[in-house]
Order: C-alpha cells, then sequence, then structure tokens
C-alpha cells in the first residue's frame, strides 16, 4: 500500500513522555531519580511526573493490585532516552550500572546509534543511547541500515566519560527518543503503525520486528515478536500505561483522527489530545507539542 503525503505522519513528529503504571511508587521513584539522573517535575496523589529540566520523560502511576505482566505478553519493550553527547550517555550509564536495583541487559553499536539497556525493578526495559549524526546513516530503498554490533560498555565509559559530565548529569539534556513495543504480529503492526497512523517504514527484520518513524529519523517507535509472538489484546496490568506522540499542529491531530475513523479505530478527542488503542491495547495519545 502507498501512502499518500497527506496522509503520513508529519516529519516533525516525534515522541514524549512515557506513563507507566507501578506498584511501589517509592522504589520506581528512588530509581529514576539515582539510577538515571531524571528530577521531580510535579507529583500528586496520581503519581509523580519525572524528567530532566523542564521535559518530563517519565510518569510513573501509582496502580498498586495491578500484577506484573508475564514475558510473553504484549506491552512495553523498552522506553529509550536519547542524550546530546556520548559524555552525557556514559554518565548516566554509570549512574545506572552503580544502582543497586538496576539490571544491565546489555550494549549494542546499532550503526546509527550507540544503546545501553537495562531493566527497571518492576521489569519495564530502558534503552539510553546516543545517535551518530544523521548524514552518516546509510539508507537504501527507503530502509536504514541497522545492526546489533558488541559495544564494549567499559571501554565506552574509559574513552568518554568526564568528570564534568559527572558533576552536570542531572543538567544534561535527555529526550524520549523512540518507544518499543512487544507485539503479537508484524503484520498487524505495520497495518496500524505504517497504514493506519501514518508513520513510514524504516527497516524491517522478517516477521520478527518493524521500526518506523516519521521525517527519516531511524525509528521513533518499534514493534517486536521476539517474547510475544501470538500475544493478544493486553489485560490491565503494571508495566505500559499510555504513549505519547507529539505533532506540530491541530491540524495533523485531525488529519490522524480521520484515518483512524477511516480504519474503523475507536478513538476520542478530548480538546487537548487524541486518545485511542492499537491492535493490543496499548495506549496512545498524540497532542500537539513543539
Amino acid at each position: 500500500m502507498t501512502l499518500l503525503q497527506q496522509d503520513k505522519l508529519a516529519a516533525t513528529t516525534h515522541m514524549n513522555a512515557v506513563q507507566l503504571k507501578v506498584g511501589d511508587m517509592k522504589t520506581m521513584s528512588e530509581y529514576y531519580q539515582k539510577a538515571l539522573g531524571l528530577e521531580i517535575l510535579d507529583e500528586s496523589a496520581a503519581g509523580i511526573r519525572l524528567g530532566r529540566g523542564t521535559q518530563e520523560l517519565v510518569n510513573l502511576r501509582n496502580a498498586p493490585g495491578l500484577k506484573v505482566p508475564s514475558r510473553n505478553e504484549a506491552g512495553l519493550f523498552h522506553t529509550a532516552l536519547l542524550f546530546d553527547t556520548k559524555a552525557d550517555l556514559a554518565a548516566t550509564v554509570l549512574s545506572a550500572a552503580q544502582f543497586d536495583q538496576t539490571r544491565f541487559v546489555g550494549s549494542s553499536d546499532h550503526l546509527v546509534s550507540e544503546a545501553f539497556y537495562f531493566t527497571d525493578p518492576e521489569g519495564n526495559g530502558i534503552e539510553l543511547y546516543w545517535d551518530r549524526p544523521r548524514d552518516t546513516w546509510n539508507w537504501n530503498d527507503g530502509q536504514v541500515a541497522m545492526d546489533t554490533v558488541y559495544l564494549d560498555p567499559n571501554q565506552f565509559l574509559n574513552t568518554h566519560l568526564t568528570e564534568q559530565a559527572i558533576a552536570q548529569q542531572r543538567n544534561a539534556a535527555a529526550d524520549v527518543g523512540h518507544v518499543h513495543l512487544q507485539v503479537g504480529n508484524v503484520a498487524t503492526a505495520r497495518k496500524f503503525y505504517v497504514d493506519t497512523l501514518g508513520f513510514d517504514e524504516t527497516t524491517t527484520l522478517g516477521e520478527q520486528a518493524l521500526f518506523v518513524s516519521a521525517g527519516g529519523y531511524h525509528h521513533h517507535m518499534a514493534m517486536n515478536v521476539w517474547n510475544s509472538a501470538g500475544a493478544g489484546p493486553r489485560k490491565d496490568t503494571l508495566g505500559l500505561g499510555e504513549v505519547l506522540i507529539n505533532v506540530p499542529s491541530e491540524e495533523e491531530v485531525g488529519k490522524l483522527a480521520e484515518r483512524l475513523n477511516f480504519a474503523k479505530v475507536g478513538n476520542h478527542h478530548t480538546g487537548a489530545e487524541l486518545r485511542f488503542k492499537d491492535p493490543w491495547n496499548n495506549e496512545l495519545r498524540v497532542a500537539v507539542g513543539s
């Protein structure tokens, strides 16, 4: 299926804060502050919003009593935090690695980026990464070249960590670069995220994983079946609450609503944002943002 330009998400579309439903607010809040160097932006009975500067990155929502999802259910694979420099990345990798309740999963050179993977105390995946300059990415027929090459974490820290970056860690900028989901089927994910929402497909790993973006980024979202092949709609569990996507104008929100309606995907405009679910009950919000 070939999408017309008006059926695509705007080039300046980007990801924003990810909401997590948490069972132990004290432990999770401490993790995101001490391990990842985030600051509390707002706190209420409903939960805690954390970020860097004024940029919200993670929204922890109180959800006592919910169960931890099994590894093979649909939901969050990881939230990926993007850093401006290798030194900024190294400072947060160091603090995450030193925190008692963290679990280091691995590190990889993906050709377009260098990334480190952790798991928070309730099992939510986290990627910390830095992008190589866009003019160094290799594209072929609309597909960006990505790979998974071993990246030595100790060598990376020895090369790029600085005392200044450690001292200024909490002041260094960070953004939600992409959100990676576990889904039940790649073909269904492509139909929803590419054909209906209007992301561009940037690369694919057969029927194992799909990477999509707007505006020529390597990926704003990804979906894989590595743990979750055949998974059906999610139940209400701990883990992923909501994914927030920012578009540049109300016109873009309206065009997306039209595409969702045409595809018979239920949606609701609250007056501030468009809310809907993907085929696995992952909740998405689309709102105007810079």
